[in-house]
């Protein structure tokens, strides 16, 4: 097992960024996700502690030792791809023997590691068939398999669901969440799907352009983000976010009046959880607004009015019944809400006091 460390280190083609300081120890046994849009840096950080690409700048650790010049064979790392990367004209069983041979370990033992590889991803019924004969399920988990046969120092996970079905994505997602607990070995898996980062996490790293945006527990993001952009990518549905002025503690824009902010007077962006509102009496909340669109979810009702030109969402109960073009009262106390500054996206601290405390420390952008 290993400790990785990443000392500012960068990626540059030209004048092109393409990750910038990127500064983190990650722990033995940790699970962390990389987790921003495509083209933000998270798959070019996994590339380069794979030695699949050269750091421009920086330091490399795996297990204290410095790699920047050391061979990707030479790591100790396994990756996982998104493309799963088999070799057609070969079984599954000898799919997953492959890195075994390759590093020349004593074939005396390689049958017990691919069926106990092969067990754990629950592939027994499978070790004859060709990869051909397989769905994108199973070839993920003869991916995952290959990968745990190795028994490396660190496991290296580049978006392994993303051309898996919805259905296919949940129960894989179980089944590297219940195999991170069992094999208990550093973990780096790359995505750009919140609720992956969200439910299988121990900390998550949110990047964009290059630069690292926040790190901490998938909670401590989801409180406390620390800016705009990272409120708006964390959570289902994104959370509302609605461009205002603030006067004497009131915060106002079309259709929404929230007093009692501790803020100073000015330009701010509020934001609340579509989750954390509901709907008020008529007239009694703080948002007023005909019903844009109703989504039906079998386990609530999920409510759109536009507001300032954006759709502002909220979740209501499940028997909730109205028509478009309704007016509905939406209430979003002050301690629910988010603030951030109105010209540089940043949070403003002392504007949420549901969600201030300790922990908040811990979410600070790097």
């Amino acid at each position: 097992m290993a400790e990785v460390t990443l000392k500012n280190v960068g990626k540059r083609w030209g004048s092109f960024v393409g990750v910038d300081n990127f500064d983190l120890t990650i722990a033995d046994k940790e699970f962390l996700v990389l987790l921003g849009p495509s083209g933000c840096g998270k798959t070019t950080t996994m590339r380069m502690i794979a030695g699949l690409e050269n750091a421009s700048e920086g330091d490399i650790l795996i297990g204290g030792k410095r790699v920047n010049d050391m061979e990707p064979k030479d790591r100790d790392v396994a990756m996982v791809f998104q493309s799963y990367a088999l070799y057609p004209n070969m079984t599954v069983y000898d799919n997953i023997r492959f890195p075994l041979k390759v590093r020349g370990v004593d074939s005396s033992t390689h049958d017990e590691k691919v069926r106990r590889a092969s067990a754990m991803v629950e592939l027994d019924d499978f070790l004859h068939r060709k990869p051909s004969e397989l769905s994108g399920g199973q070839r993920q988990r003869v991916a995952l398999a290959r990968a745990i046969v190795r028994e490396p120092n660190v496991f290296l996970m580049d978006e392994p669901l993303s051309n898996l079905d919805a259905k296919l994505r949940v129960s894989t997602r179980a089944q590297i969440k219940n195999l991170s607990h069992e094999l208990a070995v550093t973990t780096i898996y790359v995505t750009h799907d919140q609720i992956e980062a969200m439910t299988l996490a121990d900390r998550v790293v949110v990047m964009k352009n290059g630069v690292v945006q926040q790190i901490g527990s998938p909670t401590e993001i989801y409180d406390n983000p620390v800016n705009i952009f990272v409120a708006s990518f964390i959570g289902s549905p994104a959370m509302n976010l609605i461009d205002g002025h603030v006067q004497d503690g009131t915060f106002r824009a079309s259709h929404v009046e929230i007093p009692g902010l501790s803020v100073p007077d000015g330009p701010l962006t509020l934001g609340f959880r579509a989750e954390d509102s509901g709907i008020a009496a008529p007239g009694q909340g703080q948002i007023n607004a005909p019903i844009y669109t109703l989504e039906l979810l079998g386990d609530a009702t999920m409510i759109s009015v536009r507001v300032g030109g954006v759709l502002v969402s909220v979740k209501a109960d499940k028997n909730f019944r109205a028509e478009i073009d309704d007016m509905v009262s939406i209430s979003v106390p002050q301690e629910i809400c988010h603030l951030f500054d109105g010209q540089t996206g940043v949070r403003i601290e002392g504007g949420s006091p549901a969600f201030h405390g300790p922990d908040s420390r811990c979410s600070s952008p790097v």
